[in-house]
């Protein structure tokens, strides 16, 4: 279970930090040490379980919500890839499913 995890961690680190040597060495060292510092947990061991899960969150934040910029100039360029998690203003929603209004209107209303 927790080496799929760890795979997945190193794979997201690969394409979240591609072309950036110096950060992508210590984003590789940081979970390396984050993983370290758990292998001492027993398979049986309640706290394993949501250890995992905290990596494979990471996976998802790393693959889906960091995005390289680069400066060109007087402008930055993107690298936005396949995994990147996409939307507008009118997608963004409040944690209780609760669309957002502005001025007592929605995005959609303007």
């Amino acid at each position: 279970m927790a080496l799929p995890a760890y795979r997945s961690l190193l794979r997201a680190a690969r394409i979240a930090f591609q072309g950036d040597e110096r950060v992508l060495t210590a984003a590789r060292a940081s979970i390396r040490e984050g993983f370290l510092a758990n292998a001492s947990l027993e398979p049986t061991n309640p706290e394993l379980p949501g250890a995992i899960k905290h990596a494979e969150e990471i996976a998802a934040i790393l693959r889906q919500n960091i995005v390289q910029g680069k400066k060109e100039g007087d402008r930055y360029r993107l690298r936005i890839h396949e995994d990147t998690e996409r939307g507008d203003n009118d997608t963004v929603k409040f944690p209780n499913g609760q669309t957002v209004k502005i001025d007592g209107k929605m995005c959609s209303d303007r």
